[in-house]
């Protein structure tokens, strides 16, 4: 059973996803928080698996909530719920260690598998904004927010690797990429768990970002991986 903690602060959308993801067999949904100090009240009470936090709201916002949640209980994992009207506040979110955001508005059925998704270790990005994701990152790039890897380490990528960093910093996902490269699925999971490792890097957020650094983004994915 995966324990769900909903925080934002308008009420019918605390009660709407209440109703919507209540359904769900293996989904516990606690009760909402309206702001971030509820949510940090309700972490120390009942440490829940995956928060959905919504960015804005009073008290205490989604960014400074998932930095203090992520500094002093690490495995809770949190979704940003966002209308992408707050760019920083994301780039803020993802640097804090959220693992992915969603857009608000996102269909039941999808939601629910994202939970269960970023819950296994998956870090999510919703798939109608990967453009978007894209041109954020490359900001973040170009401030003061950096992934760091050695160079040793990028010296052991395959060819085929590169090509893969290059797509998940495009934003695609593992079903999109596995499509570009002609590769199943798992193999996709496989060699992105591979390099991550590699590089010492977390999660896939991480990697896209280190991706739009280094420039890598930019590899033509080709067909010799084919």
């Amino acid at each position: 059973m995966i324990k769900v903690l909903i925080a934002d602060d308008q009420e019918l959308i605390r009660q709407s996803l209440q109703i919507v993801l209540g359904v769900e067999k293996d989904l516990q949904i606690m009760e909402p928080a309206a702001n971030g100090l509820e949510v940090i009240r309700a972490v120390r009470r009942e440490k829940p698996d995956v928060i959905l936090m919504d960015i804005r709201m009073p008290e205490m916002d989604g960014v400074v909530c998932t930095q203090i949640i992520k500094e002093n209980y690490p495995d809770i994992k949190i979704i940003i719920l966002t209308t992408f009207d707050d760019d920083e506040y994301v780039f803020n979110a993802l640097k804090y260690g959220a693992s992915g955001y969603l857009l608000k508005g996102i269909s039941t059925k999808e939601l629910a598998e994202d939970i269960r998704k970023v819950h296994h270790g998956t870090a999510m990005i919703n798939e109608d904004i990967a453009s978007k994701v894209v041109r954020l990152f490359s900001r973040m790039a170009q401030n003061n927010f950096s992934i760091q890897v050695d160079e040793r380490q990028t010296g052991d990528l395959k060819t085929a690797e590169r090509q893969l960093i290059a797509l998940v910093g495009r934003g695609l996902s593992n079903k999109e990429i596995a499509g570009k490269l002609s590769l199943s699925e798992g193999t996709v999971r496989n060699s992105l768990s591979t390099v991550l490792g590699k590089l010492g890097l977390r999660d896939r957020t991480q990697l896209a970002i280190w991706a739009v650094q280094t420039g890598m983004v930019n590899a033509d994915p080709g067909e010799d991986a084919r």
